[in-house]
């Protein structure tokens, strides 16, 4: 069983004081494991940058423990403090990169402060450039380099103290969508064959679904939710999660009243089982697509779709019967339109 190599507890984080106090976190709690990709998302202010500032302890809590690698991080001295952040390094959506120096040496300079030699800190950031696929620009400057290229001499560079976890705070956001995707690729093929715990903050649920294993959800401050992607996906039980899973929603209220409806649940089966076509086919009943937003994940099927029933009721409780019989899915009545 996979350890915990974060313990958020009870965490709060407020700044200023009085009435003028914003209170950015509260009682946040998380416990995330070891070599997992987990992701924090949500939408503009919910927290997710203080949290993560929080983790490596660049903002301090106002209350609550931050444990990582099984240290409190709130206990320890400065010095300590600056060892520890070897373990918990981080990159950034600005990239964060120094413009004067070269890639190789943007990849030197955290072993630089931490005392490495010269020869040593060169070898290793040269090998960390070819695991990135830079090998080429090791002599460029940063201002020579795409987006993606300088996410990739970030990436190398917040591997050089060979930590144990990746803080990635809106990493991808400033990226277009091909790029975005090749470093996903990478942080997971990182995450696979060095066992880096990667932590992705975001506001793209896109994201969360193609690299995470499990999500916390943001929304002012409080952990609104929490679970496996799968899980949230499947059912995502708070106003939060439903606004970040399904933004387009499928709400009935943008149907005229009358209408027999039915709101169906993918639950991960497969994605490409066509079930409104088998529906036609299977009973000889035709329904109304009235709305969707669904997505495939791993070739597994997640989202609700809103359907039209029939006008005859018993052709409505054949097709609504043949729904609840498929497997990986949910179907409910929708009986108010108000």
């Amino acid at each position: 069983m996979s350890q915990s190599i974060i313990q958020i507890q009870h965490l709060y984080k407020t700044f200023g004081g009085g009435a003028a106090a914003v209170h950015a976190l509260e009682d946040i709690n998380l416990d995330i494991q070891a070599g997992e990709i987990f992701g924090i998302i949500g939408l503009s202010g919910a927290g997710k940058s203080t949290l993560v500032r929080c983790m490596n302890l660049l903002e301090r809590p106002t209350a609550g423990t931050v444990i990582v690698d099984g240290r409190s991080m709130t206990e320890l001295s400065e010095k300590e403090l600056r060892l520890q952040r070897r373990k918990i390094t981080m990159i950034f959506q600005s990239f964060n990169l120094l413009m004067q120096r070269t890639c190789l040496k943007n990849v030197c300079f955290p072993m630089e402060i931490a005392g490495v030699p010269r020869d040593r800190a060169r070898k290793r950031a040269l090998e960390l450039l070819e695991i990135v696929g830079l090998s080429e620009k090791a002599e460029s400057y940063p201002s020579q380099l795409s987006g993606g290229q300088k996410q990739r001499v970030a990436i190398a560079r917040a591997l050089a103290t060979d930590p144990k976890v990746l803080l990635c705070d809106e990493a991808t956001s400033a990226l277009d969508p091909t790029t975005t995707a090749s470093i996903l690729g990478l942080l997971k093929d990182l995450n696979r064959t060095l066992g880096v715990t990667v932590v992705v903050i975001t506001h793209q649920m896109s994201v969360i679904e193609e690299i995470c294993t499990r999500v916390a959800i943001l929304d002012g401050g409080v952990v609104a939710e929490q679970g496996s992607v799968e899980e949230i996906f499947t059912n995502p039980s708070t106003d939060a999660a439903r606004r970040l899973v399904y933004p387009g929603g499928v709400s009935p209220v943008r149907h005229p009243a009358g209408e027999r409806t039915v709101r169906v649940a993918f639950n991960g089966g497969t994605a490409y089982q066509p079930l409104i076509a088998s529906l036609a086919i299977d009973c000889g009943v035709k329904v109304n697509i009235l709305g969707a937003d669904t997505r495939n994940i791993d070739g597994k099927a997640f989202g609700t779709m809103l359907l039209g029933l029939p006008g005859d009721p018993n052709e409505a409780a054949k097709a609504l019967s043949y729904i609840r019989s498929q497997p990986n899915v949910t179907a409910e009545e929708v009986v108010d339109h108000a």
